[in-house]
């Protein structure tokens, strides 16, 4: 595909060139991946780097890199080897020869500590840099080891909403050791915040008047922060399609019990009308789709756990979006309590009613979590925020487009980012492409479910 970027994306690219130590805070779909894969490319035909280390959240170092490198026309010739797996495979992928090299953030610091401190790479690329935000973590003590040893470093995340400043000592001194906000977090938050305590323990921390600009002055030399509202020209809701790769045994297991239950449904009503059928394809579809989100009913409605797949993408999703409230839109009863405990931390309030309206469009909910048969209709949510995730879609088309309208309507101040989760080689998939057909949900049901059936003859 050929590359034609922004003008945002020009002023990106030539950050990252020009500034061997950067951050760069751009809003989810602004594509930063492609933007800092080209500078890197650039950089490398300059000579004036060789290896490079990218440190990702783990779905996104399994598929999000080599899959942008491959995609662009102009990036065919760099060469991405994935760091992941065992440590013999991890050990194997850095002994092969390439441009850039991506791993986890766990594989992280056993990475460091291969090295003692001195990393083989000329930069260090912090994919997700709000996942450094904590000084007490390993992860952190592993890159303020790492990050002398490096040429260059580059820091990508979303811009940091102002409830995230308090979490922005960690994430800078990740890239500039500490020269613009302070070697200690302790006298930062002394310096620019307003700390409440219980017994002893601060339990909020409020940023002093007038000191939210301060801290972004003191970034701003190294620092492009770029919000999609002033930059994206596209239009203002933005469907993003997130593959979630199961694991080999995940995925056999779920190909098993697809096989099953088709199988189970074509013995017990492969002789009703169309009608009858589509109603009974339904509860089919809905069996896989339980699977497919995580968890399974029995028969006495008792959810069993399968995967955690789809909750950590969504956790990776909910963390790129810097402070700024998710809508996240649920299809099972049982998917509440997994979200609820994956996202432990965070205030995550399920919808109810008008009660947890006005706190959502006043700014008080980071995950709120809804049915889109609960929500679709009627409320005016837009003033809570931008952000959508489906952690399953479902296929009524009405309710979705309705449920999706509740932030993308009129008031609404930003681009509204739409996520699709959906696990690889499954149902979720069929779905999607239903939603995106507009067909009927008897239609979708129907057909998905002839699919099946052909695909088991």
């Amino acid at each position: 595909m050929l590359y034609r970027p922004y003008e945002y994306q020009k002023t990106a690219m030539r950050w990252i060139m020009e500034k061997p130590h950067c951050g760069l805070f751009l809003d989810m779909g602004l594509g930063k991946t492609v933007s800092t894969l080209t500078a890197l490319q650039e950089l490398i035909d300059d000579c004036e780097i060789s290896r490079v280390l990218v440190v990702a959240p783990k779905k996104v170092a399994e598929a999000t890199w080599s899959t942008e490198a491959q995609k662009w026309d102009h990036l065919q010739a760099l060469t991405v080897v994935k760091v992941l797996g065992t440590e013999k495979q991890r050990c194997a992928a850095l002994a092969q020869k390439a441009d850039v090299y991506v791993t986890s953030r766990d594989n992280f610091v056993w990475l460091v500590g291969k090295y003692g401190g001195q990393l083989p790479f000329d930069v260090l690329v912090i994919d997700e840099l709000t996942s450094f935000k904590s000084a007490k973590s390993q992860r952190f003590k592993a890159m303020r080891i790492a990050v002398p040893s490096v040429k260059r470093v580059i820091g990508l995340t979303g811009t940091p909403a102002p409830n995230g400043l308090i979490d922005l000592w960690a994430q800078m001194y990740c890239i500039d050791q500490g020269e613009r906000l302070g070697k200690s977090v302790s006298r930062y938050r002394e310096t620019y915040f307003e700390t409440h305590k219980w017994n002893n323990i601060v339990v909020r921390c409020d940023v002093k008047k007038g000191c939210a600009q301060i801290i972004r002055d003191k970034i701003a030399d190294i620092c492009l922060s770029m919000q999609a509202r002033d930059y994206l020209q596209l239009p203002d809701m933005i469907l993003h399609k997130v593959s979630v790769e199961l694991s080999k045994k995940t995925a056999e297991a779920y190909a098993k019990f697809e096989r099953e239950k088709v199988l189970e449904f074509k013995s017990e009503h492969g002789e009703e009308p169309a009608n009858v059928l589509a109603n009974s394809a339904a509860g089919l579809m809905n069996k896989l789709s339980q699977f497919a989100n995580g968890a399974v009913y029995d028969d006495e409605k008792n959810a069993h756990d399968v995967h955690s797949d789809k909750l950590d993408r969504l956790a990776e999703i909910v963390e790129a979006a810097n402070g700024n409230s998710v809508l996240v839109f649920y299809q099972f009863q049982h998917d509440i309590p997994r979200i609820t405990e994956r996202l432990k931390g965070l205030k995550v309030q399920v919808y109810h009613d008008e009660r947890d309206l006005k706190q959502w469009n006043a700014g008080n909910i980071d995950v709120l979590l809804a049915h889109p048969a609960s929500t679709a209709f009627g409320l005016n949510m837009q003033e809570g925020g931008h952000y959508i995730v489906w952690f399953g879609t479902g296929w009524n088309l009405e309710l979705y487009q309705q449920a999706n309208a509740r932030l993308h309507r009129q008031g609404q101040k930003y681009p509204v980012q739409v996520y699709q989760l959906l696990c690889a080689g499954t149902v979720d998939e069929r779905a999607s492409a239903a939603l995106e057909g507009k067909k009927g949900v008897q239609q979708s049901l129907l057909d998905s479910l002839n699919y099946l059936l052909r695909k088991y003859e």
